[in-house]
């Protein structure tokens, strides 16, 4: 088994196409994918990934960057259902609400960010507040959180007059790296300050992409993006990989988009997918993962089989998390 390094991942607009394809324009820059769409769906070989071995010791974490610039793709719902299923493996993992909506934050813990004294702002912001007083424990055991709310909006005018303002994020989980096997940031819908301070701390990004056509579009500016960041400021930067979600197998449209998505970016598309489900909803209302609310559904196995995964595919690139 392997998987191919593309750090200088295909952009839509280089995505293969067959001969005779339309032509591809700003509006679909992927082209005409329904002559192959099927057929690469249909031939990608199922892998069955190991349960992941427990860990005699833990940390440094990794830390993987969420990141898509359009909204509403699934990025906060896989990165509390990623993190608990992780968790479940026996991994220390934290959770960042970096997004100013604070949904990962009512989602995990059913908290009204308004009422909350210190968050993630409050750490970048305030050289005398630290990780443990902003950090919350979960119920759900090795799964702990740093939660944000409105205040952290702010942030991205106050940043622009700080000296190394790139690289707040990472400098405030410095501390508490060795705590930790993997950290997880949920990044805000744009492409501004804060994500590219995730970006900057990050070791790895993890993009989730709807299965519809619309959440394909601003794939090209948020590779320019990541492009940007590895070359100027973090040059261990890797794309981890392209996370299918929100997918109606019954669709021809939704299984024409995960080939295409296939076809522009090949082994850096994960294999499992995340099928579209009334649970991830009725999780989020109740405040908890849907490997706990759960456990037994369909969301709740293919958010295991995702962190079987991703651990597996960090174990055959060297890193034992």
């Amino acid at each position: 088994m392997s998987w191919s390094e593309h750090d200088d991942a295909e952009v839509p607009g280089d995505a293969r196409t067959d001969e005779g394809d339309s032509e591809r324009s700003a509006i679909n820059p992927w082209g005409e994918t329904r002559s192959t769409g099927a057929a690469l769906q249909s031939n990608r070989p199922k892998v069955r990934f190991p349960e992941p071995e427990p860990l005699e010791d833990h940390g440094p974490a990794r830390i993987i960057a969420l990141c898509n610039q359009k909204g509403g793709v699934g990025k906060t719902t896989t990165t509390i259902n990623l993190g608990a299923a992780i968790a479940e493996f026996g991994r220390r993992v934290l959770l960042v609400d970096f997004d100013p909506q604070g949904a990962l934050s009512v989602g995990l813990g059913r908290l009204d960010p308004r009422e909350l004294d210190l968050t993630v702002y409050n750490l970048l912001m305030q050289r005398d507040v630290t990780v443990s007083d902003v950090l919350l424990k979960t119920d759900v055991d090795g799964l702990d959180l740093i939660p944000s709310n409105i205040d952290l909006s702010a942030a991205e005018v106050q940043l622009v007059g700080e000296v190394a303002r790139e690289q707040m994020l990472g400098r405030a989980l410095r501390p508490v790296m060795d705590d930790y096997d993997v950290i997880l940031i949920d990044c805000q819908p744009s492409l501004g300050l804060l994500t590219v301070n995730a970006l900057t701390a990050a070791d790895g990004v993890i993009v989730p992409l709807e299965c519809e056509f619309f959440a394909l579009r601003g794939v090209a500016l948020l590779m320019d993006t990541i492009q940007k960041v590895q070359e100027r400021l973090n040059e261990r930067l890797v794309i981890e990989g392209f996370l299918g979600t929100m997918y109606d197998p019954r669709t021809l449209h939704a299984r024409e988009v995960l080939a295409t998505i296939i076809d522009g970016f090949g082994d850096k598309v994960y294999g499992t997918v995340i099928n579209r489900t009334v649970r991830f909803p009725d999780a989020t209302v109740a405040g908890e993962p849907i490997t706990r609310f759960d456990s037994s559904s369909a969301g709740a196995n293919a958010y295991r089989e995702l962190a079987k995964e991703v651990l597996a595919r960090w174990q055959h690139s060297g890193h034992d998390v």
